[in-house]
């Protein structure tokens, strides 16, 4: 799995201690209506596309941004859906990481579905009703709260 730089030289300084970083999520519809999943190499999970924000990089150029680079597709954001907070999640390598994940609802534009990177087995679109297993829980969450049409962003309240 590649790691963004400036996690590299967190990394170098507190080892695999838990760090606090930022993430974004896109659930990617077509036009008709499926939406685009990746079987992530790390765990063989199925999941929404997601990643970690550059320094500085806005959201949701991030959520467009992650998408060209695993699946080859190319998105525009439809609207902000979700914000929440992971539970720690502990890499294969001993990394534990937590984030404050912003998840955004894309429009497929372009492209053509495909592994584009090394951090996917496979990517594939489906159908809302007939999702693949596993799918990770985040990734139920974002698909639910995306797909619901609510204008608003969903957000835990407690």
């Amino acid at each position: 799995m590649p790691i963004p730089e400036f996690v590299a030289q967190l990394r170098s300084h507190v080892g695999t201690a838990p760090l606090w970083l930022p993430g974004v999520s896109a659930v990617v519809v077509d036009d008709d209506g499926r939406v685009l999943l990746t079987r992530r190499a790390d765990n063989g999970m199925w999941a929404v596309v997601s990643g970690i924000l550059e320094p500085g990089e806005e959201p949701a150029v991030a959520a467009v941004r992650e998408v060209g680079e695993e699946t080859g597709i190319d998105a525009e954001v439809v609207r902000l859906t979700s914000v929440d907070v992971t539970a720690p999640i502990t890499y294969p390598n001993g990394d534990v990481a937590r984030y404050l994940d912003v998840c955004f609802l894309l429009r497929a534009v372009g492209g053509r579905a495909r592994v584009a990177d090394d951090e996917n087995l496979e990517v594939a679109w489906f159908a809302p009703g007939a999702l693949p297993e596993p799918l990770t829980d985040t990734s139920r969450l974002r698909l639910e709260k995306a797909l619901e049409g609510r204008a608003e962003a969903w957000f835990r309240r407690d």
